[in-house]
């Protein structure tokens, strides 16, 4: 199961959002569970919630997302760079076929968007 994080989630995860921990606890504790936190949604967590970005790239089940060329030019194009690199790291790739499903609690905002979403709100 492969996991993106938008921010919302992310903020989530540090105000103790039991959903959001549990799907920590299972990408540390499962091998087939990978949990990504993109970079610029990493950055707009921590400016909602400060501490959530050392906090969450500081747990071992958790991968950051670096801005490569690709997540760049797909960044530039959109008017947030926090949903808009979450949204590239849920697309298919070699490693993830199938892509990802976008964790939030903000279904909403997804809405029309080309991705599967894990509605985290309890």
């Amino acid at each position: 199961m492969h996991i993106v994080l938008d921010e919302t989630a992310m903020a989530a995860a540090g105000s103790g959002n039991i959903l959001a921990s549990r799907l920590i606890h299972r990408a540390h504790a499962q091998p087939d569970w990978y949990l990504y936190a993109p970079a610029c949604a990493l950055v707009e967590a921590d400016r909602a919630r400060p501490g959530t970005a050392e906090h969450l790239a500081a747990l071992p089940g958790i991968t950051v997302l670096d801005l490569d060329l690709p997540a760049v030019l797909d960044v530039a194009r959109q008017d947030t760079w926090a949903q808009a690199h979450a949204h590239h790291a849920a697309q298919p790739t070699a490693d993830r076929p199938d892509g990802a499903v976008v964790a939030t609690t903000a279904p909403g905002r997804w809405e029309g968007e080309p991705v599967r979403v894990l509605d985290l709100n309890p």
